[in-house]
């Protein structure tokens, strides 16, 4: 295989606000593993509450790069048994999972849901964010929109402004970003109509002593999003959490996501596949998922203004897959 990696600036179509702070770009890795004739594509973006460092990705590449370009090609979970071995940050990880199924599709001249036999009837519609606002210019981007889901992000907690968020009568979810009290929650878990919202995604801030204040059994749809990363997570959010947030640089890529899902389902949460703010490279990544999934967050390409890729693309919430082999992703 031949691996190579660069870094681009996604500009973002408008300002992207949220609890953790306003941003206007974000910057992804693109890699890329080719073989045969056939490329395929990765990504993971710049995350600063997460710590996330591309520079600090390319010394790893530069530094592995002999040692992955070694590789023979093997099936994915093979391919993927050898990252584990590098102890590679988990978004990086991804990067590179979802870079091998693309390639190993394309060389199979198959799709990733007829390489892992999934059939489908029927996709989840697509949320898209609202970042954080004033109420009133909130309500009116969704009056304005052609989408029928959306994430309203806030980033403190105001009885006025949730009222009038389910007094809308639209499919709408909430993203505190961490940014409620245990307080708030409470009061939430004991408002009837909070039954009204989607769900209600990591209220506050990560951790156990948090969450430990949620329970699982109210009206409240509480997914946790910073709280659940592997499937490890899974059996100690359970009294506390209906839904999980599934995104692939959290979890490591395809591969463990694919595990994760088997066992959220077996323990009974809902799931949602989720995104960054990504090019249509991490957005058909995440697309494939979709059918096993029961919610989607995958707007990230919709909100930038210079997407580098083709491939699955989102329209007004409806996810439509690529029948194109691997992840069907091709660069501009």
């Amino acid at each position: 295989m031949i691996l190579h990696w660069q870094i681009v600036q996604l500009q973002l179509k408008e300002t992207f606000a949220i609890a953790y702070g306003n941003y206007t770009f974000r910057e992804a890795l693109i890699v890329s593993l080719q073989s045969h004739g056939e490329k395929g594509y990765g990504e993971c973006t710049a995350i600063d509450y997460y710590g996330i460092n591309l520079n600090d990705f390319q010394a790893i590449l530069n530094r592995l790069q002999s040692v992955i370009e070694k590789q023979s090609i093997v099936h994915p979970a093979e391919f993927y048994t050898f990252l584990l071995t590098l102890e590679l940050p988990s978004f990086l990880r991804s990067a590179l999972d979802c870079a091998y199924w693309d390639l190993f599709g394309k060389l199979e001249r198959r799709g990733f849901l007829a390489l892992n036999q999934v059939d489908f009837q029927q996709l989840p519609e697509s949320s898209i964010t609202i970042s954080v606002d004033s109420i009133d210019k909130q309500l009116q981007k969704i009056a304005q929109s052609d989408w029928r889901y959306f994430k309203v992000k806030c980033n403190h907690f105001s009885e006025s402004d949730i009222r009038k968020l389910i007094e809308s009568n639209r499919n709408i979810a909430l993203d505190s970003n961490g940014s409620f009290t245990a307080q708030d929650c409470l009061w939430l878990e004991n408002y009837p109509e909070v039954a009204n919202f989607t769900y209600l995604e990591q209220p506050m801030k990560k951790g156990a002593e948090q969450y430990s204040n949620l329970h699982s059994d109210t009206l409240a749809n509480w997914m946790a999003d910073e709280d659940c990363q592997t499937s490890a997570d899974l059996k100690k959010l359970l009294p506390h959490y209906q839904s999980i947030n599934i995104k692939l640089v959290k979890c490591g890529g395809l591969t463990p996501a694919l595990a994760m899902i088997a066992e959220a389902r077996k323990l009974g949460f809902k799931i949602m596949i989720g995104c960054m703010t990504e090019s249509t490279i991490g957005i058909s990544a995440g697309a494939v998922l979709a059918p096993l999934c029961d919610y989607a967050d995958l707007d990230g390409a919709n909100l930038i203004a210079n997407d580098i890729a083709k491939g699955s693309h989102i329209v007004n919430g409806n996810i439509q897959l690529t029948e194109n082999p691997g992840l069907g992703i091709k660069i501009i």
